[in-house]
């Protein structure tokens, strides 16, 4: 069988990722932060790209580029072209610059008056940056301590390695986690630690109590018992309060206070006021210092859905973002120079792809929350328990994009509305039968779920079926006692039988 060598021609059709389509992706589902510090590398490293900051000028003629590319682009070809007006303009600005004497202007500032030394008035306070206050650490706060203590050395050190080895909630760490290869290590003990810090290990305990007792009292504990053991010694507690923090906390989470009577012969009352008493304890020390607090967190909504009479109004959120533009003079004088001709040509491409692709990004994101708000109406009106069932495809199918277009939009994307802030992702639920009704969204079950938990007695709390029982007949909705288990635990709600209130 011969072997020959030929030419063919085949026709076909295939997808290819241009890198304007790349960018205006990966774009599309940066979060507000991740896109502002994006524009922010972009103007680092395109001479071109300019913002209200760098280049006040053009917002003022009102060549915006993001209003319009097509009017980009001409202006792009009049500047290859050149604009001989402006460079001559350019040219008269430089030449009176170089006609300055900067020697003469330096003398002049240092024969100028020099400041008197005492100043009064605002002058004589400190800079700003040592008013401003931030949130206590819990590492600072016990290191002060530390300081103020009368440790000998070798005793500071060990109560250093100490403190370098607290978890998130002040409880000493000393599990060894796993190496490189995954292979597990072992743990350590305070003795390890007395070891490396050149401590007698027999001392090991005592400087650790000492330790212990630091603000906040039961830091560096190494389970709950010890913490709430030390709290107790400090404050006194009696034998019966001190008994049940060493062997019955787990009787006490799960109320099995009778168990504890039997066990320690002591009568039921006595035992619930023993518990009374501990669960004032602090279970986590470092509550108080927390390194973010939850509630000073702010999210900046990408956009405002507002009434305005019966017609809800979608609008962006344009506060905080740069408008992008084109520095035009600088593109022009460059132009001319043929060496960096081909550089500046490519930096204008590149700014143009990059404020299209915002461009787009806005378009597009004020175009699933305008579909998103049309299908959600009766919940901006009037709150969560009205909340339509609605997937991906259904917004997809509106808007005309695919559904993996909608996920990247929705990611990490807030939009503030009548009803609060929520991320785009909270309208699409899974929908839950009714029974004589349409079906109704799972966060609106969620809703319901805790209404009724809210409303419990809190004596006799709801079972699971009891609560299958009352969404049944109250909503007509009809889910499993599983799916009411599991919304329970994403509402961070307790069983029933951690729910129940004794005293």
């Amino acid at each position: 069988m011969g072997m020959e060598m030929k030419l063919q021609f085949k026709l076909s059709q295939q997808l290819v990722m241009t890198p304007q389509l790349v960018q205006a992706i990966r774009l599309l589902q940066l979060s507000r932060l991740e896109l502002v510090d994006e524009v922010r590398k972009e103007l680092d490293g395109n001479p071109v790209l300019a913002d209200d900051a760098t280049d006040p000028k053009a917002r003022e003629s009102g060549e915006k580029l993001s209003t319009s590319v097509a009017s980009n682009e001409e202006r792009l070809e009049n500047m290859e072209r050149g604009d001989r007006a402006t460079d001559m303009t350019a040219r008269a600005d430089e030449k009176r610059a170089k006609e300055v004497d900067w020697e003469q202007f330096l003398e002049n500032r240092q024969l100028q008056q020099s400041l008197p030394s005492h100043r009064g008035g605002f002058e004589e306070m400190p800079p700003i940056e040592q008013n401003l206050t931030k949130p206590s650490n819990l590492h600072d706060h016990l290191v002060w301590q530390l300081q103020m203590s009368d440790f000998v050395e070798n005793e500071r050190n060990f109560a250093e390695l100490v403190l370098g080895n607290l978890d998130e909630k002040g409880y000493l760490d000393l599990s060894g986690g796993e190496g490189q290869n995954g292979e597990k290590i072992p743990n350590l003990t305070i003795e390890d630690l007395a070891l490396e810090a050149g401590l007698d290990p027999e001392d090991a305990p005592e400087v650790l109590a000492m330790i212990q007792r630091f603000d906040p009292i039961g830091v560096a504990a190494r389970d709950l018992s010890e913490c709430l053991r030390i709290q107790g010694e400090v404050l006194g507690f009696d034998a019966v309060e001190m008994a049940i923090i060493k062997d019955h906390l787990h009787n006490v989470e799960r109320r099995n206070f009778p168990a504890i009577s039997r066990t320690l012969k002591v009568p039921l009352e006595e035992i619930y006021e023993a518990v009374q008493e501990i669960q004032k304890l602090e279970s986590v020390p470092a509550r108080n210092f927390a390194e973010v607090d939850e509630k000073t967190i702010a999210i900046t909504p990408d956009v405002y859905v507002i009434k305005d009479a019966d017609v809800f109004v979608v609008t962006d959120n344009d506060k905080g973002l740069q408008r992008l533009y084109i520095n035009e003079n600088l593109a022009q004088r460059m132009l001319k120079d043929p060496k960096a001709k081909e550089f500046i040509s490519e930096k204008l491409r590149s700014a143009q792809w990059l404020i299209r692709a915002i461009e787009q990004r806005r378009r597009t994101i004020i175009k699933v929350t305008e579909c998103i708000v049309e299908k959600q109406k009766e919940f901006l009106e009037k709150g969560v328990g009205y909340l339509k069932p609605m997937i991906l495809r259904d917004v997809a199918e509106t808007v005309g994009m695919h559904e993996s277009t909608i996920s990247r939009v929705t990611s990490n994307k807030y939009v503030h509305t009548p009803q609060g802030l929520f991320e785009l992702k909270y309208f699409f639920n899974s929908s839950i039968h009714r029974v004589d009704d349409e079906d109704i969204a799972s966060e609106s079950v969620k809703q319901a779920i805790k209404k009724i938990i809210i409303a419990e007695d809190k004596s006799n709390p709801y079972s699971d079926q009891a609560i299958v029982k009352i969404l049944e007949d109250t909503d007509g909705i009809k889910i499993a006692r599983r799916t009411v288990a599991k919304y329970r635990e994403m509402l961070n709600i307790l069983s029933s039988s951690k729910r129940k209130k004794m005293f």
